[in-house]
């Protein structure tokens, strides 16, 4: 095996048996299996497998199988083996193996040999293994964690203080090297609030351009920790870009004030630039609690808006209509929108197809399928054979996917498991694989490619 070959099929889960299908082996008690494509190059089987035997206090034999990976200095083997090691209570051996790696450079092994030592008593270690790396983004984060508990938190406070000038702020990412003072103020308050400074971190996030990463605001998660309910309404009513108001919603959810929850939700339909997503989180508030059909026509009123029916919403409206019993009248907006809009494109048909089966009009909706011009598509395929599928003629599901398996591997292998084929399913995912582009002969060059 091939360190390069592994990380690409474990990174595109292509030429491989996918965690979702060794899950899927394993509810149908083909352990036998999953062992057997273990010792056969298929990592997702050796993890999950030496995972289980691990839980049985077969520690050895899992070890046995994960080593021909491990011998391949593949980083991901490396940190799975010191997971598990750590699980069992031999922690020292865990670090042992990420040191080995950090050693000699590994670019990620820094990090995880860090926080593997603080988990066990040598914090301090870890801390002054991270503090000359500080300039990167990654390990920065890192170091705040493991400062925790230290005694250190000013010496890191004071580094990262540092790093924030009074007068320049970065306007592109390439503008300074290291770490930049917009990330550099994102960390501190984190140091800031373990020492109860509250009014400090809240001040320094209030001077950030942007408190929001990945769907979250970290000041609003931050007022919310606290229980500053005020200044999180007031920041609701600023935040333009709504993460604030589903903090707050959120906050009001876990005290049981549904009403309140709504309240904050349906004024950021209202106002907020990403009202589509304040709707849509309305709509899963409202059909959480049982109130369904009042969901379906907070979704129904945003897809009458103009440009307001796009896919993803009514895919949610249909979903709605499918769970509360009315699939009809799903069927009776897209009607709507189908007269008013012409022919139908893919996208907005197939939300139709399950809406259909849930009305037993399942060979109805196969002969829609059939007579559209899409009908052929790779990408039309999955969701003929779903439909098929669901009505119990996995045969035919199959039959739908195997002119397109290539592009459809995970969906056809999944149908030929269930059919207790289990060779074929493993064929076809090893043969859809896309090798890795071989390195460029080029020179690296540090400057952006935009």
């Amino acid at each position: 095996m091939d360190a390069a070959d592994l990380d690409h099929r474990a990174r595109t889960q292509s030429g491989c048996i996918p965690p979702h299908l060794v899950s899927r082996l394993l509810e149908l008690g083909r352990t036998e299996e999953v062992e057997f494509w273990a010792g056969h190059g298929e990592w997702f089987c050796a993890q999950e497998w030496a995972r289980l035997i691990g839980e049985q206090g077969r520690h050895t034999e899992a070890l046995q199988i994960l080593a021909v990976y491990l011998d391949t200095g593949w980083w991901t083997a490396v940190r799975t083996t010191a997971e598990l090691l750590e699980t069992w209570g031999r922690a020292d051996e865990a670090i042992g193996l990420a040191r080995a790696r950090m050693e000699v450079g590994h670019p990620q092994a820094l990090e995880f040999c860090a926080r593997l030592l603080a988990r066990h008593g040598h914090r301090d270690e870890a801390l002054t293994l991270l503090l000359p790396h500080i300039d990167d983004w990654f390990l920065a984060a890192a170091v705040v964690d493991v400062a925790e508990g230290t005694g250190r938190d000013d010496e890191v406070a004071g580094l990262l203080a540092a790093r924030i000038p009074a007068d320049h702020r970065c306007d592109t990412p390439w503008c300074c090297p290291g770490l930049d003072a917009d990330a550099a103020i994102g960390f501190l308050p984190t140091i800031r609030e373990r020492q109860g400074c509250l009014g400090e971190a809240v001040a320094l996030l209030r001077t950030r351009d942007s408190t929001a990463v990945n769907g979250r605001d970290q000041l609003a998660d931050l007022l919310a920790r606290h229980d500053r309910i005020g200044e999180l309404y007031d920041y609701a009513e600023t935040e333009h870009l709504g993460y604030a108001v589903q903090r707050l919603a959120e906050l009001l959810e876990e005290r049981g004030d549904v009403e309140g929850a709504i309240t904050v939700y349906r004024k950021a339909c209202d106002t907020s630039v990403r009202r589509g997503n304040a709707t849509v989180q309305l709509a899963h508030l409202m059909a959480r609690h049982g109130r369904g059909d009042e969901a379906i026509e907070v979704v129904r009123t945003l897809a009458d808006q103009p440009g307001g029916a796009e896919d993803w919403i009514l895919h949610l409206f249909c979903t709605l209509c499918t769970d509360q019993g009315r699939p009809e009248d799903g069927l009776a907006y897209l009607d709507t929108l189908k007269e008013r809009r012409g022919e139908e494109e893919w996208d907005p048909f197939w939300i139709r197809l399950p809406l259909m089966a849930a009305c037993d009009r399942v060979d109805e909706a196969i002969a829609q399928v059939r007579a559209h011009p899409e009908d052929g598509t790779s990408y039309a395929a999955p969701h003929i054979a779903e439909l098929l599928a669901g009505a119990g003629r996995i045969e035919e599901a199959v039959a739908a996917l195997r002119p397109h398996a290539s592009t459809n591997s995970h969906e056809l292998a999944a149908y030929l498991i269930d059919l207790d084929r289990i060779n074929d399913a493993v064929a076809v995912l090893q043969q859809a694989t896309v090798r890795p582009p071989k390195p460029s002969a080029a020179a690296w060059s540090a400057n952006p490619p935009f």
